[in-house]
């Protein structure tokens, strides 16, 4: 029986169970594995975003729950339907375009009413939904026009609205907002963020944007390599990265090479950098073993700057760049390196280039990752 959210929409939880997908080489020498065993629950009403980098494997999940790939082993369950060899159409879904895919001969009005006379509404129903999703989406007045005559942020809601407008199960996205400039692609997040979340729909959006990605999700899912590293909100991810890759790719992040000394009954980690022991309260959940090598990691924001050697390690500034909101310094600490982010740099002491410093270092928002293989081999 179909579910209905509070909406009055229906929607479904959408799950893939060891999804796997396996292409040949163009050359016939043998074979890559694009996704790799992949499962993954997307609850009704969530926004699951598929984050990673070129080639990880996201859009080839996207296409294969889109059914413009089959997979060549697993389940895509919408609700509780495996749709995984059927066709695009026969899956209830809906798709919003990098490239919004407009029909450019069609009014507005047109195109969002595609989909309706499609699946043989009746003259009444595509009128009073065409009309609603077109208030929803704030084109009224502009029903006439036709694709070339509106802005990309416009064409962007066009597109939304003629994905939403046939009340899908599921709502994909892949990357539908990078053909935009930066300011009206900021606003355009907030407004499909807002929108998905009053019309309730299940969602899984692709991206290679990681602030994009914190901003609009209830849930992130780190891919690399045609697997999930990671998954969890936004804030587990930024917070307690699963390791270095996940740290570095999600915001910026600062790696200090160490050594795990201990661990405390309290859970506190000891770690050694350099000729010093640092205490770290809180050291995250993807530590070594006691007595290997390690990385502390922190973030820019993390970073102090201060004259005071008992309380920071010694460096020095190599780069100062001014962003009014808050002043960035590259720093250099012997055989490695470190960024700090000092928000509010009117009411701070002025750093410039050559400048020696002290780094202090928030160990209580610090965590400590296992140190990569390529890392532990350099």
């Amino acid at each position: 029986m179909e579910k209905m959210n509070e909406f009055g929409r229906k929607s479904s939880a959408l799950r893939l169970q060891d999804v796997t997908k396996i292409f040949p080489q163009p050359d016939g020498s043998g074979e890559v594995v694009a996704v790799d065993h992949v499962s993954l629950d997307v609850e009704d009403g969530q926004l699951v975003t598929l984050l990673g980098p070129s080639g990880c494997g996201k859009t080839t999940t996207l296409r294969m729950i889109s059914g413009f790939e089959y997979p060549t082993s697993g389940r895509v369950l919408i609700g509780e339907r495996d749709v995984a060899n059927l066709p695009p159409n026969k899956r209830d879904i809906s798709m919003v375009f990098q490239s919004y895919a407009l029909f450019p001969h069609l009014c507005i009005w047109e195109n969002i009413a595609y989909g309706l006379k499609v699946k043989k509404l009746s003259k009444e129903e595509v009128l009073e939904k065409t009309r609603q999703v077109i208030d929803l989406m704030q084109l009224k007045g502009m029903e006439m026009r036709f694709p070339n005559q509106l802005s990309g942020g416009q064409q962007q809601r066009v597109a939304l609205a003629r994905a939403v407008v046939i009340e899908p199960s599921v709502l994909l996205f892949d990357e539908p907002l990078s053909n935009l400039d930066a300011k009206l692609r900021v606003y355009m997040r907030d407004e499909l963020r807002s929108i998905q979340q009053r019309l309730g729909i299940t969602s899984l959006y692709v991206t290679h944007d990681q602030s994009e990605a914190m901003a609009i999700s209830d849930r992130v899912v780190i891919m690399k390599d045609g697997v999930m590293v990671q998954v969890g909100s936004p804030q587990a991810i930024y917070e307690d990265p699963a390791d270095m890759f996940v740290a570095n790719f999600i915001g910026r992040a600062n790696f200090l090479k160490g050594t795990l000394r201990e661990v405390d009954a309290g859970g506190t980690a000891y770690v050694t950098v350099g000729d010093r022991t640092m205490k770290v309260p809180n050291p995250g959940s993807a530590m070594p073993a006691a007595g290997e090598p390690c990385v502390l990691m922190f973030r820019p924001e993390h970073v102090r700057l201060t004259e005071d050697a008992e309380k920071g390690l010694p460096a020095r500034v190599t780069r100062s760049t001014y962003f009014g909101t808050n002043i960035e310094y590259e720093l250099h600490l012997g055989e490695e390196s470190a960024v700090a982010q000092i928000f509010n740099p009117q009411q701070t002491l002025r750093r410039n280039a050559g400048d020696s410093v002290c780094m202090e270092v928030d160990l209580g928002s610090a965590r400590v990752l296992r140190m990569d293989r390529q890392e532990e081999n350099v």
